[in-house]
Parts: structure tokens; sequence; C-alpha cells
């Protein structure tokens, strides 16, 4: 496993730039930021596990890559901690800095939104930016309420008891807001 000394930055340098080469690296990602939304993420400190293959062709290098990592939050039902796997798959093709002319796509119509320039990922000399793809492959696989199962029932919203824990008969006095100015006085 080879540790990058700048996180998400991979020297390419002994990938030769001919088509048709190929090198496979294991990669261990120290975060320094967590790595995720504000409900769940991969905490910093924590490392990212990435198998990658790097595959020269004519235009740049090939990036597909399988990540793995493990996210950390709370339950938005109950506030238990929650850990969740991530196992994701990515390719990516990371185009050579002298970018060389590339025949322009023709759209179909209209509506076919095709990446822009900016949206292309590009090598700075022999230098490859994972960040991006990992990045996007984490947070889309994230989910938008983290539960600590799928049948978690909750907290109970007048005392605040996980309702797992209390008792099948918990139930609390509900008293009409009409009536409850008359709950201090004594009718005997």
């Amino acid at each position: 496993m080879a540790r990058l000394p700048e996180p998400f930055k991979f020297n390419t340098h002994e990938l030769a730039r001919r088509a048709g080469e190929m090198k496979e690296y294991e990669l261990d990602i120290e975060l320094l930021e967590k790595l995720g939304v504000e409900l769940i993420s991969v905490p910093a400190g924590e490392v990212i596990e990435v198998d990658a293959r790097l595959e020269s062709v004519t235009e740049g290098i090939l990036l597909t890559a399988d990540i793995f990592a493990i996210a950390k939050g709370e339950c938005t039902r109950c506030l238990d901690p929650v850990e969740i796997e991530i196992e994701r798959k990515v390719q990516e093709l990371y185009y050579y800095a002298q970018k060389l002319e590339r025949p322009k796509k023709k759209k179909r119509n209209d509506d076919e939104d095709d990446l822009g320039e900016d949206d292309e990922l590009m090598m700075d000399g022999d230098i490859m930016d994972l960040e991006p793809p990992i990045r996007d492959a984490i947070v889309l696989d994230l989910p938008i309420n983290p539960l600590c199962s799928d049948d978690c029932p909750g907290l109970c919203p007048e005392c605040g008891g996980k309702w797992a824990e209390l008792p099948a008969e918990h139930a609390h006095e509900v008293i009409d807001a009409r009536w409850a100015s008359l709950n201090g006085l004594d009718l005997e």
C-alpha cells in the first residue's frame, strides 16, 4: 500500500505515455478534513483505500478505481452513531495538459448536455488529482437521512426516550389544551 505525500495528488511518472500501457496501484489516502455532508461523512484522519488501474490512451490516462471507505454519523431518528461502508467504482479520463485536438462532439439535439471544458479532468504534468472523482463517488453514495436500521422507531416526542428502549405500554397523559388551566383546581 502506498501513502500519498499530498492527499489526492498522484504522480504517474512510472506510466509510459504510450497507448496501451497499464499499471495498477493500491493507495491509502489519509483525509486532512472530513469528506461528506453534515449528518454523515468520512472523518478527518480516516483512510480511503483506492485500488487504481491507470491506462495510457491517446488523449490521456484512464483511471479505473475501486474506492473503499467508512462513513460515520448519527441516525436521524434516534441519534445513535451510524457507520456505513462505502464501496464504489469510478472511471475517469484525465486529459494530458498539452491538449490534443479532439474532434468536437456533435449534439443530437439542444437538450443534450455534454461536459464542458471546465468539467474535464486534466493532468498537471505527471500529477493526477484524484480528489474530484473520489469526492463525488463518496458523497453520492452517502444517504440523505442516515439510519441505524430501516425499522428504527426513533424518539418519543414527549420525553425524548428511545422508543426501542421504552416499555410497550409507554404513554404520556395528554391533556386537552382547552382544559389545561383547570388542572390545578381541586374539585372535591
